[in-house]
């Protein structure tokens, strides 16, 4: 018995002074969480889209706590909801959040061009393109497998007549299609605005023509007739710049003047203006 005591004894102290040890070090050294960042963390929408610029809903948190510069009214997701709710928090004023809606830059669906292979592989966009730029004669198009449809919280994607397709009155604007799309075809853009370029190939004309009927042949005719000078041909595909546009009082006269159509009018009131 002597024994066992005198083997036991020894670990018994060095565990209850390991023990006090870990206690003292872990007051001593604890970080100090700002009392805000749980309500912080509580309005956020916890999609961890990124469309703040942070690194996840936690990471804007903690921005938003440590740095008295961060605006309140980076999550597009939650809109002005939160945006308010964050300026009570914060004690800062109100800022308007710009909502925003994903747009598909490709109008090739199935009526404008055709596949140049027969694809057997790994049903994906990430995969096709890895095969000579996808199945679709346009290399620049939509690889059409739903990348984009599969990262989507809200199920405002769809792939329809081989090309996505997004159903703006659902869209939050989180910006996660965007970064699943391998062709870079999607981007956000904000829900007030009327016209959208429907087409990235940047090939020259002719050869744009050939795989795509719906294609921007880069004619120019679009930055001819804008008066505004808010649209621009660029590596040969038109190029709309938004903080000069005004959607036109007597409506889009660019997307009249495409000569393929490509240029096209929407309402893209995004989920939280159909509110």
């Amino acid at each position: 018995m002597e024994a066992i005591l005198t083997a036991v004894i020894p670990v018994v102290i060095i565990g209850v002074i390991c023990a006090a040890v870990l206690v003292i070090a872990a007051k001593v050294m604890a970080v100090k969480e700002d009392e805000r960042f749980p309500a912080i963390r509580e309005c956020l929408p916890g999609a961890n889209c990124g469309a703040c610029g942070f690194a996840g809903c936690d990471g804007y948190a903690k921005a938003l706590c440590e740095n008295p510069d961060t605006p309140a009214n980076l999550c597009i997701p939650g809109a002005d909801g939160v945006s308010r709710q964050l300026s009570e928090i914060l004690g800062v004023e109100f800022a308007d959040v710009v909502e925003q809606v994903a747009v598909v830059h490709c109008s090739g669906d199935c009526e404008h061009t055709q596949d140049k292979v027969e694809y057997q592989g790994i049903e994906t966009c990430a995969a096709a393109k890895l095969m000579y730029g996808g199945k679709g004669s346009c290399t620049y198009g939509c690889l059409g497998f739903g990348d984009c449809a599969k990262v989507c919280p809200h199920d405002a994607i769809c792939i329809a007549d081989g090309v996505a397709r997004v159903n703006t009155n659902d869209c939050v604007g989180c910006g996660l299609c965007a970064k699943a799309c391998p062709n870079r075809l999607i981007s956000l853009v904000a829900d007030v605005e009327r016209v959208v370029v429907m087409c990235s190939n940047k090939d020259k004309g002719a050869v744009t023509r050939k795989v795509c009927s719906n294609g921007c042949i880069g004619c120019k005719k679009c930055e001819k007739v804008c008066p505004l000078g808010a649209i621009k041909v660029t590596d040969n595909v038109a190029v709309i710049d938004y903080d000069k546009c005004d959607n036109c009082p007597d409506f889009a006269v660019c997307a009249r003047s495409c000569t393929t159509g490509c240029i096209m009018t929407a309402d893209l009131s995004g989920v939280h203006r159909v509110k």
